[in-house]
């Protein structure tokens, strides 16, 4: 054994591994016996490619080969609510021997149709640039084919229309509705060729045509509720040619301003089943057509979660009826539900974190998610009556993945406060095979802060984490109240005390890492990113409990957030602090910007320059602030990056300053890392 102080220790888990060594999955889709995902390259500046097996998946399949099928330079990434989700859609042949893919090509947003080997090409119409937007005024999401009488196909989409004009009150004028863009590409060319299914909402999403292609299921919400705040799913009778004509009809079915209603799913013709927060958790409820809508399953666990991304889903529907259920609190399970009888059997995965589902024809189950002991994967099993046949990697998030003695266990710990509210934290300690600290000394540690702040940090493993822990650095993932995954009420715990509820949590896990003697009082550092960043900042001004902070994108003024931030979240401020401009005065008194006065630790700002959800300027006053009181910081700014980094070089640079920062102010040395000169 080798004793070295914490932080020193060597380690061959690299800035460029976290770069390049990964790969950026998203969710598998089957086309007939193949199976499809997105990868994001990012030694190609993070583009999303589209990829899929070499062969047909089989029960004894092992690793195949993969193809890349969309060519470069177009990219599989939507803009819709900025944060995008799903992008792409695949359908199978039709007589010419390969399938029809349609996307939608992040760099002018408009959707595009090829076979492999094919050149795309697009048909939707232009977006003219319009500068409120910050990008093309057309924007794309969540592709479902639907099938029309007769055996023709149709593709409707999520349709975000920027309009060049403002209301009454200067806020510009976003229309959203469900749409059909037709795949011949007459609409390449005239918008008037789009055909609207859906009246305009300010937010549309999951459309579902019913089996008999007569009615429409979707969700929608207004300002200034959130998709974790409030839903209403709506159920529309469809004119004329069934599920090729237009709503006609529409009824409110459920959900309201205070019930988050997701995932509608069509079990028949006249039968819905969905996610639902009536009761406090996130729970399977039904709906008959003309009957009132009732709990399949009551259970003190989320079967739902954060709506940041369309196309995100909990609940999936088998061929016999029953429904495949992503569910848990700190940990995700896999799940067969039986709505009839209520009867939910839980299938044998190891995984602790769920991305996705899907089954095949066939009844393989593809599953995306992670594991305590393996990076995020792709796998296939045999799906059974009741239980799981094998489970086989088809693609690893990580090909290089580095030895087991490199990375440490998760474990989910749960503090109380002093008041006797619970607080959430995922603990990673110190860990690489052969290495200790010296005898007396306690490790640095470094709270992580998940951005939303409505979210949650995954239980597993994370390269991330581990660049930290296999060099002595203990690493805390924090679910601070207002995370999601442990119910309604600890998720409005946040509610009008964003930068308060946060930052006492934050407090109280590190309270008690010191006190049960795991980590050293006087080095704790704490680091996030978006919203993670705002507690980090506010934490860094609003107690003395650590010693350096490390902020991503971070909101630093909640005041320039509420005024310059897109229209997704533009009122998202409503719930976590309070009505704009009418609390100004709690706006101000939050933000972390108007206490650097009572700052005196050092600082590290992270930013990208294209940033439209938290712009440059937030992370500027903050520097311009350190730099009055002549604080130790030094701000990095990266050209072309935009609310997260993507790009390898990007990536390389802002984790290597981080670990130079820790040192310098933690005492460390870090062989093998440039050293970042922080300024004052």
């Amino acid at each position: 054994m080798t004793t070295l102080p914490y932080g020193s220790w060597p380690s061959s888990i690299s800035a460029e591994q976290l770069a390049v060594g990964g790969n950026r999955l998203g969710g598998p889709q089957w086309v007939g016996d193949e199976l499809w995902w997105t990868e994001a390259v990012a030694a190609e500046g993070g583009r999303q490619s589209i990829v899929r097996t070499a062969a047909a998946v089989t029960q004894s399949t092992e690793r195949p080969e993969t193809i890349t099928v969309l060519p470069a330079p177009f990219n599989a990434r939507s803009r819709v609510h900025e944060y995008g989700g799903a992008s792409w859609t695949a359908v199978e042949d039709d007589g010419t021997g390969l399938p029809l893919i349609v996307f939608v090509n992040f760099a002018d947003q408009r959707i595009y149709r090829f076979r492999e080997g094919e050149d795309p090409v697009p048909i939707s119409p232009v977006g003219p640039e319009v500068s409120a937007a910050g990008g093309p005024s057309l924007r794309w999401a969540q592709p479902t084919p639907v099938s029309l009488p007769g055996g023709s196909l149709e593709i409707w989409w999520v349709c975000e229309h920027h309009l060049d004009e403002k209301d009454s009150a200067g806020v510009p004028r976003i229309e959203r509705y469900i749409a059909s863009v037709p795949l011949d590409g007459s609409a390449a060319e005239d918008i008037g060729a789009v055909r609207r299914i859906t009246p305009s909402s300010r937010f549309v999403a999951d459309p579902q045509v019913s089996p008999d292609g007569r009615h429409l299921a979707w969700i929608s919400w207004e300002h200034p509720q959130m998709p974790w705040d409030g839903t209403e799913l709506h159920i529309g009778e469809l004119a004329d040619t069934g599920a090729g004509g237009v709503v006609m009809d529409e009824t409110v079915v459920d959900g309201n301003t205070e019930i988050s209603v997701l995932n509608p799913r069509w079990r028949s013709a006249t039968e819905l089943l969905y996610v639902s927060d009536a009761s406090g958790w996130w729970n399977p409820w039904r709906l008959r057509i003309g009957a009132a809508p009732e709990q399949v399953l009551s259970d003190e666990q989320e079967y739902g979660g954060p709506y940041w991304q369309l196309g995100s889903s909990w609940l999936e529907l088998l061929e016999d009826g029953r429904a495949l259920t992503i569910h848990g609190r700190a940990t995700d399970k896999l799940g067969v539900l039986e709505p009839d009888s209520a009867e939910l059997r839980e299938l044998d995965l190891p995984h602790t974190a769920i991305a996705s589902v899907t089954v095949s024809a066939t009844g393989l189950l593809a599953v995306y998610g992670g594991r305590a002991d393996e990076f995020a994967a792709i796998s296939v099993a045999p799906l059974r009556e009741s239980s799981l046949g094998p489970l086989r990697t088809i693609r690893s998030s990580r090909q290089d993945a580095p030895d087991p003695g490199l990375l440490p266990t998760p474990e989910p710990i749960t503090v109380t406060d002093a008041s006797g509210e619970e607080v959430h934290a995922v603990l990673y300690r110190p860990q690489q095979a052969g290495y200790a600290g010296p005898a007396g000394e306690l490790p640095p540690f470094i709270a992580q802060v998940h951005g939303g702040p409505t979210a949650k940090a995954p239980v597993g493993l994370a390269l991330a984490t581990a660049y930290y822990t296999s060099r002595g650095i203990g690493v805390v993932d924090i679910n601070y109240g207002g995370s999601t995954g442990f119910g309604r009420a600890y998720r409005d715990r946040l509610k009008g005390a964003w930068g308060v509820v946060d930052v006492q949590d934050a407090v109280t896990v590190m309270e008690h890492l010191v006190e049960a003697g795991i980590a050293d009082g006087g080095r704790l550092g704490i680091e996030g990113g978006s919203a993670g960043g705002w507690t980090t900042l506010a934490c860094l001004t609003r107690t003395d409990t650590f010693s350096a902070g490390v902020s991503s994108f971070g909101v630093a003024d909640a005041v320039a957030l509420a005024q310059d931030t897109h229209d997704f979240e533009s009122r998202y401020l409503d719930q976590l602090i309070g009505r704009y401009p009418e609390d100004e005065h709690i706006y101000r008194e939050r933000a972390p910007l108007n206490h650097v006065a009572s700052l005196s630790c050092p600082v590290l700002l992270l930013q990208g320059d294209e940033d439209p959800i938290v712009p440059p300027n937030q992370a500027e006053m903050f520097r311009d602030a350190l730099a009055a009181k002549g604080i130790p910081h030094a701000y990095l700014l990266f050209e072309g990056e935009q609310h997260g980094f993507r790009k390898a070089e990007n990536i390389i640079a802002s984790n290597e300053a981080a670990l130079s920062f820790y040192g310098q102010i933690f005492g460390f040395e870090t062989p093998g890392i440039p050293r970042l000169e922080l300024s004052r």
